[in-house]
């Protein structure tokens, strides 16, 4: 199909991300936002054996070798500018304490998708709403996006409150929107914009 010429240049050039490193963010309270490795994948399959990240993500891990090759493909995602992930760490252990991830990336628009699990022993602390505003402040800074979206399942309180912590604002909801195991989900819409 033929390219359309655009009366506007894009947001984000192509290759403007895939010519750099992946950042590695410090998170403020001694963690740390860094690229997955492929060391990772047994903390990752055990991460996917919590109900709760199999309930809200709609997945699990059934081996390292699977989580190994989702991480894989975590790590392609930066190469083709379709997607960053970051694993949270323990800055001084390097423990996995959960995933951040920027998804569906529209250089055009220089938007994408934000989404996050932490592991139970993590929950609870602040980690996670720091770690997405250190992801958000990043990806509408340095990074070069306009918008940032979040979503999660109306049933998620808990997605809710940390959206709401990392300064997403509540836009509204898209009506069955996510099949999860237990049905059709209405999606609770949160959204950050790069300020100036």
């Amino acid at each position: 199909m033929p390219v359309m010429p655009s009366l506007v240049a894009p947001a984000i050039s192509v290759g403007a991300l895939a010519m750099s490193d992946q950042p590695v963010l410090p998170v403020e309270g001694d963690a740390l936002l860094r690229p997955w490795t492929l060391d990772d994948a047994p903390a990752v399959m055990e991460a996917f054996q919590d109900p709760a990240i199999q309930r809200w993500h709609v997945c699990t891990a059934d081996s390292v070798e699977e989580a190994r090759d989702w991480i894989a493909a975590w790590q392609c995602g930066w190469r083709e500018e379709t997607g960053g992930h970051w694993a949270v760490v323990d800055a001084g252990g390097d423990t996995l304490l959960g995933r951040m991830s920027l998804k569906s990336f529209d250089l055009a628009d220089g938007t994408a998708d934000v989404a996050y699990w932490m592991v139970p022993s993590a929950r609870g602390n602040g980690v996670c709403p720091r770690a997405v505003r250190t992801l958000a402040r990043w990806a509408l800074g340095p990074g070069g996006f306009h918008r940032l979206e979040l979503e999660h399942s109306t049933a998620n309180r808990a997605s809710c409150r940390v959206a709401v912590k990392a300064g997403f604002e509540e836009e509204g909801v898209r009506r069955g929107a996510a099949l999860h195991a237990d049905g059709w989900h209405d999606m609770h819409v949160h959204a950050r914009v790069r300020q100036g």
